[in-house]
Order: C-alpha cells, then structure tokens, then sequence
C-alpha cells in the first residue's frame, strides 16, 4: 500500500498511505489506514494462510489551513528518514544489544544456556525504557495530511 511519490508535490523521500478519517480532536486528526503486508497481492494467498491486513489509526497533527471532515478520504505523508528510525528502533538496535550481550556473557560465563538467557533478558529493560520514552518517541515521528 505504501509507494515512494514521484510527482511534484512531494520529493521521493516520503512515503504515502490513503486512509480515512475517523476522529478528531482540536489539534489532531486520527486516520485509519489499512496495513497490508505483501503477500496480499500474491496469486497463492489461499493455499498459504500468511496473508495479513489490519487498520491502523495514525495520529496526524492539525494545521491552521485544514478543513477536513470525519469520513474524508486522504493521503498520509511520512518522511522515508523516519521509517528508517522505525525500523532502528524497534529491530535493529535490539538485535545488536543481543548479540552484544550473548557475546559477552559467553565469554565471562562459559555457559551458553546463561549466555542464551542473559541475552534474551537484556531485551526486557531496552523495551522497557523505550515504553517510559514513548511520548517522546512518538513526537519524532510526524506525518502530514495531503
């Protein structure tokens, strides 16, 4: 569902989803967009079960010139950066705090079931600071209404 834009309203650096409007409060929109993974589009999707779509409701900041209705069909606009941090965030930093953490405890236990436990344990406070910082988080991530 998400496509790089290549047309003179927006560079090639943001990513685009439509959605509908659902809600709104005074400073924010929240749109629902629909998250197709891609298997969607695959000629074998019946025999293999792995198909997924679900609705996603996505917090969108209001801007003074906007007018848009519960119900409006709309374009949801996010920096490609941003996805990247996404994807930093949530897999990669704590994919790397594992093998770090395997890694060392290998060396200093010489047991690779403590080794294998250690590592996994290590995941529970990263997700857990990254809970507390959420709000934070979540205000870095900015998408715009099209």
């Amino acid at each position: 569902m998400s496509e790089y834009l290549q047309n003179t309203d927006c560079s090639t650096d943001s990513i685009k989803h439509n959605g509908v409007i659902r809600t709104m409060d005074n400073d924010k929109y929240y749109v629902s967009i629909v998250a197709k993974s891609a298997c969607v589009s695959c000629s074998a999707k019946g025999a293999c079960n792995v198909t997924e779509i679900k609705e996603e409701l996505v917090e969108v900041n209001k801007d003074k010139n906007d007018n848009y209705k519960i119900g409006d069909r709309v374009e949801i606009l996010m920096e490609k950066s941003q996805g990247t941090r996404a994807v930093v965030l949530g897999y990669i930093l704590p994919f790397v705090l594992l093998l770090l953490t395997l890694i060392a405890s290998l060396n200093i236990f010489d047991d690779e079931g403590i080794a294998g436990l250690l590592a996994l344990a290590i995941l529970v406070p990263y997700y857990i600071v990254l809970y507390y910082l959420r709000d934070r988080v979540n205000d870095s991530f900015i998408f715009k209404i099209r």
